[in-house]
């Protein structure tokens, strides 16, 4: 006689949370800290998760084919480590994204939803960054992977979404400096204002120019090598 038990692992879900929790550690790394550790090892990844190294090999092949991760033969997996180059064209391509979802978020979303962007803020004078960095850090993803979704778009938002992961460290590395910090709020401040106010065309290019002075930060600020 069969019993009425559900089954305890589906093997679809399994795969999807173990990928998932890859990807979310891995775009979490600072990988541009010099002498990290790159190497995705197996069999330590395997007992970490408690799963076999099926779900993690499969994981690491769908990673590589999303640029997050490098197998090497007879070496194994490794982190990507991108060239300045590499990041600055995703910088661009993220400044093009986000200048369109601040342009349909204008037609898009409530009066409510926009003033929850303002609310983000409402902590921040502008006097104190040191001593809240990295609280202001996770505000500011928040900030702009809101106005992504606000686009209703939902190409834009899949798209957008593998691109943040892939610039999720470069972003948390570039705000650390206080000066900078204070800035941003500054320009988050006016794109709010366009945004409250339904101005589409300043909306779009008050996003596009705040992150293309991202792009110009990293150009300066940030040297570091890639993997050879």
């Amino acid at each position: 006689m069969d019993l009425a038990i559900d089954r305890l692992k589906d093997p679809e879900v399994l795969k999807e949370r173990v990928y998932r929790s890859l990807r979310d550690a891995i775009s979490s790394m600072d990988v541009y800290v010099p002498g990290v550790d790159l190497r995705l090892d197996e069999r330590t990844l395997a007992n970490q998760l408690g799963v076999s190294r099926t779900p993690i090999r499969e994981s690491l092949i769908r990673l590589e084919n999303e640029g997050f991760v490098k197998t090497i033969p007879h070496r194994g997996a490794f982190v990507v480590r991108k060239t300045i180059n590499e990041i600055l064209n995703m910088v661009y391509v993220w400044a093009a994204l986000e200048g369109m979802a601040a342009r349909l978020l204008t037609q898009r979303a409530t009066d409510e939803e926009i003033g929850k962007l303002r609310k983000l803020f409402s902590t921040y004078d502008g006097s104190k960054f040191n001593a809240h960095i990295n609280e202001y850090s996770e505000t500011n993803i928040e900030f702009h992977r809101t106005i992504i979704e606000m686009s209703r778009c939902q190409p834009l938002i899949e798209i957008a979404e593998n691109l943040f992961l892939h610039l999720k460290t470069i972003r948390l590395r570039s705000i650390s400096d206080s000066d900078r910090a204070k800035h941003s709020v500054i320009d988050h401040m006016h794109i709010i204002e366009a945004l409250e106010a339904r101005d589409a065309d300043n909306a779009e290019m008050l996003v596009k120019n705040h992150t293309l002075r991202l792009a110009e930060h990293i150009e300066t600020h940030l040297n570091f090598e890639s993997d050879s």
